[in-house]
Order: C-alpha cells, then structure tokens, then sequence
C-alpha cells in the first residue's frame, strides 16, 4: 500500500513539474510548439497555444502573428464567426502589423463562408461584401484585390436576386405596395446587375395593378431609357398594351358608377 502511494505521489510531481514547465515556456519555444501543431493540421491544440501567447506575451514580436494564426485555426476548422472575430481583433488593435493587409481579406472571406443561397437572411453576404470593399480601400494594389472583386461581385448578385424574388413574392401575394417598395430598393441600390431592368418591368406592372396608369407608363419610359438594350421588349410592349386596356376599363367603369350614382 504504501509503496503504491509513493508511486502515485511521484507521479503527480512529476505531472505538476511538467504542467509548470509548459505553463512557463519561453514565447519562443511556446511560439514554435504552436506553429508545428499548425503545420500538424492539429488546429484545436494549436489555437490553445497561439491563444497563450496573445493573452501572456501581448507585447512581444509574435504576439501579431500568433493572433493572425489563432485566426487561421478558426477560419480552417470552418468556425468562421470566431475565425471573423479573431482577424478583427488584429485588424484594430495592431494595425501596424505586416498581417493586417491579409487579415482584412480574410475577414471578408470568413464572412464569405457564410453567405448562404439567395433565398435565405443576407446579413453574412452583406458583411462580406462591405469587408471585402474595405480591404480594397486600404489596399488597392494588394495581390487579391482581383478576388475580392469578383466575390464582390458575386455577393451584389446575390443580393440583389433576393431583393428581386422578395418583390416577385409579393407581386404574386397582391400585395402590390409592398412589391413596389422592393422594386425601387432593387433598381435605386442594383441599378447595375442584370436584376434592375427585371425590377423596373414588375415595378410598372405592380402599379398598373394598383390602378396607378401613369405611374406605369412612366416607369417604362424610364425604363426604355436607361436599359436601351434590354431582352424584355416583347413583354414591354404587352405591357403597354395591357395598361390601355386596363386604363379604358377602368374609366369606362368610374363613368358608369357615376351615371348610376346620378340616376
């Protein structure tokens, strides 16, 4: 018995030796441990010593590379809402780093990561989109400003998809003030995609609904100019066509309500 607990005494000195030297290694040696798990791919454990050396060496010359590496961990474990945090805390608060340019990128590509199907909430494609401009404005001859462009890209066409369908889904609900509302977002902030001429086309019909002739006929007007070259010529023309005849109904019918009305 007694040899059994001297056993299990030296045991625990010698773990509470080891735990002691590990707690207090050099941000140098600590530094190295944590950039070969990196490399291992043993990104967890790896996160854990990079965490260390932000919160205990925060002034040290590897405190920017092990937060752009803690973030890193994140962002490769597909935890992009923490990877995200993580890049925005070496963004604003070591702005002076050699990391910060590619921080910032990566901020906008966690964000990236998240933006979903056009048909779901917006809000990570927003954040990606705004991030992604941001890094371009801060670094505009940056080696992936290309990328960024072309994500931005995406992410103004996605956006702009789902404000359409958000307009469409109301068209077809009869709520025709409310798909006009969408309308006007879509063509005033996607002026640009190939969405708005689409937008101005459901727009006018949205108001010929509501019986509000001149305001169709002006919004196709409107649209003829500034789409020139649209593919949707047939369907204004039957438009058109349809807002006369609507429009004739519509007084023919206000002047037979009225004759009634005086009888």
């Amino acid at each position: 018995m007694k040899s059994i607990l001297v056993v299990l005494t030296a045991m625990f000195i010698v773990s509470c030796a080891s735990t002691e030297a590990t707690v207090t290694l050099p941000v140098e040696e600590r530094y190295q441990k944590a950039k070969a798990l990196f490399d291992d791919e043993s990104y967890l454990q790896a996160a854990e010593e990079f965490k260390i050396i932000t919160v205990q060496f925060q002034g040290s010359e590897y405190a920017d590379e092990a937060q752009f590496y803690l973030a890193e961990c994140r962002y490769r474990r597909g935890e992009y809402i923490l990877a995200s945090a993580e890049y925005d805390n070496l963004v604003r608060l070591m702005p002076g780093s050699p990391f910060t340019n590619l921080a910032r990128y990566m901020r906008a590509e966690a964000y990236y990561q998240l933006s979903p199907k056009p048909q779901l909430d917006q809000k990570y494609s927003r954040l990606a989109l705004d991030n992604f401009q941001t890094y371009i404005e801060f670094s505009p001859k940056d080696s992936m400003v290309a990328d960024a462009e072309r994500k931005i890209s995406e992410l103004t066409l996605k956006l702009a998809q789902k404000m359409f369908d958000g307009g469409l889904l109301y068209y077809r609900m009869e709520y025709y003030r409310a798909a006009i509302a969408y309308f006007d977002k879509l063509i005033q902030e996607y002026h640009d995609s190939p969405f708005a001429d689409d937008g101005m086309l459901w727009k006018a019909r949205s108001q010929n609904e509501r019986k509000d002739f001149s305001g169709a006929v002006q919004t196709i007007q409107e649209l003829r100019t500034k789409h020139p070259g649209t593919d949707l010529t047939p369907e204004i023309a039957e438009l058109e066509k349809k807002i006369t005849e609507d429009k004739a109904e519509y007084e023919e019918d206000q002047r037979l309500r009225q004759t009634t009305l005086t009888e």
